[in-house]
């Protein structure tokens, strides 16, 4: 399973995750192992302008043709604010929780007939990847984040949370790669120029993670099988790259420079769960 990020911040925030379809290997004549054929790509959320997407797409060699689905973890404009622009361009579904969708309805180009519902912690399939979305405590209707699975390959997304909980540690087990919130250090959001109701909010139990929260998390987790972490969801304002590194690759064990980060401009190259 191979993922990259579009971009990822209070700016907009966009994730791809490839679908693989039947085996190259397969084909009459062919003497390699088999490897499976990208069949397209779902997207968890969209807070890009149309233009803005193709854009960054392009950059990893897709076009909107190839998108299949998106997913939408909370109604919060960064995240949805260009998912139903998208979805109509595309001609695809929009899956998101009941609250997501109730919350949605003020977006201007939400279209009804795109959602599809999704359960928290009810297991989904689209185009054959599993999709399971768990609940999170955020300041949204009904957040969730989402745990992938091919092939024997787990990918976690976790972002937009404000506090770890049991059932988040239970839901991130396993897994071969996570795409984990390290959105602000607690000093440089407390010296900032916020208002101190923003800064509350921010650091409070349905905010963001800041870095040892994210670390602390990490630390949580049954790390057996994990190649990959992600840091993703950085404050430009209120972190820094080399801060969120640091947190994590002090969990990790590892080098602070071998934890990628999805840029909020830039993204994130492709990445194998």
């Amino acid at each position: 399973m191979r993922f990259a990020s579009l971009g990822s911040g209070s700016e907009g925030n966009a994730l791809v995750v490839e679908l693989l379809g039947a085996s190259r290997g397969d084909e009459p004549g062919t003497t390699c192992a088999a490897i499976p054929a990208p069949a397209g790509f779902l997207l968890i959320d969209c807070g890009f302008a149309l233009k803005e997407v193709v854009r960054r797409l392009a950059r990893l060699g897709l076009e909107i043709g190839g998108l299949r689905a998106i997913l939408v973890t909370h109604e919060h404009s960064d995240h949805v604010g260009g998912v139903f622009r998208l979805a109509a361009a595309a001609g695809v579904p929009v899956y998101l929780t009941y609250g997501t969708r109730e919350g949605a309805r003020r977006v201007p180009s939400f279209q009804e007939q795109a959602c599809r519902l999704i359960t928290p912690d009810q297991p989904i399939e689209i185009h054959g990847l599993g999709v399971t979305p768990f609940p999170v405590p955020h300041d949204a209707r009904e957040p969730v984040q989402f745990v992938f699975e091919d092939h024997g390959s787990r990918l976690g997304v976790l972002t937009d949370i404000g506090r770890s909980t049991p059932h988040v540690v239970n839901a991130l087990a396993g897994l071969s790669a996570l795409i984990l919130e390290a959105n602000h250090d607690r000093s440089l959001l407390a010296q900032g120029n916020y208002p101190p109701s923003l800064k509350r909010r921010i650091g409070g139990d349905f905010g963001h993670l800041e870095n040892q929260a994210a670390a602390a998390i990490l630390a949580s987790l049954d790390r057996t099988r994990l190649k990959t972490v992600v840091a993703a969801h950085l404050s430009r304002q209120n972190n820094r790259a080399e801060l969120a590194r640091l947190a994590l690759a002090d969990v990790l064990g590892c080098a602070p420079d071998s934890v990628p980060v999805a840029d909020q401009d830039l993204g994130l190259d492709w990445q194998r769960a």
